[in-house]
């Protein structure tokens, strides 16, 4: 992956875990996270999001689950961890003060 792109891999992840966070339940499935994404000028497809959403369940931010042809994520303690700065995840971004 080019530095360019790992950079916005990387934000992407945080923007995904950030919205995450912001669920009562702490879990989106992909379409919304698409949604969101494409709001931060992360405009993607389904698959890289996915993608992503692999990345960070490897990471432990997430858990993942398919509910028929959709994925659902679901945040960790470990994502939670993070986007609330009590914890760093390599491979996505730091959250801002």
């Amino acid at each position: 992956m080019s530095g360019l792109s790992e950079i916005i891999a990387k934000d992407a992840r945080l923007v995904i875990l950030r919205e995450l966070a912001s669920q009562v339940d702490g879990r989106l499935n992909e379409t919304g996270l698409v949604h969101v994404l494409d709001l931060f000028g992360i405009r993607r497809t389904r698959e890289w999001v996915r993608t992503q959403l692999l990345a960070l369940a490897q990471l432990d931010a997430v858990t993942v689950e398919e509910v028929g042809t959709v994925m659902v994520a679901s945040l960790t303690r470990h994502g939670r961890d993070h986007v609330d700065r009590r914890a760093v995840i390599d491979g996505v971004a730091r959250p801002s003060e």
